[in-house]
């Protein structure tokens, strides 16, 4: 599986809903798509959560990014990424 960050900005709608609850129910829809969260975080400055998550396709990472923006309120802006490692291999040759 493939990695990807996922950067949310709250609205102030979705500010006001915040619980444990809804992190549960982002979590099981991630996995609904195939998904798994890494890790979560909240953020200070112009982003206020980052999600380190795994995926099969980058179509099964951008179905959950917009299912989670329709079920949070929660705008989000998702990213493939690979580690220093796998970058080096990849561009050794170029």
């Amino acid at each position: 599986m493939a990695t990807y960050v996922m950067f949310g900005t709250y609205s102030s709608d979705a500010l006001k809903k915040i619980s444990s609850s809804r992190t549960a129910k982002a979590d099981e829809l991630i996995r609904k798509f195939g998904g798994k969260v890494v890790s979560m975080y909240a953020l200070f400055g112009d982003k206020d959560l980052m999600f380190i998550t795994e995926f099969p396709t980058p179509e099964h990472a951008m179905k959950a990014s917009v299912g989670l923006t329709k079920l949070t309120g929660i705008s989000l802006s998702t990213y493939p990424a690979v580690s220093v490692e796998e970058f080096d291999k990849l561009v050794e040759d170029i």
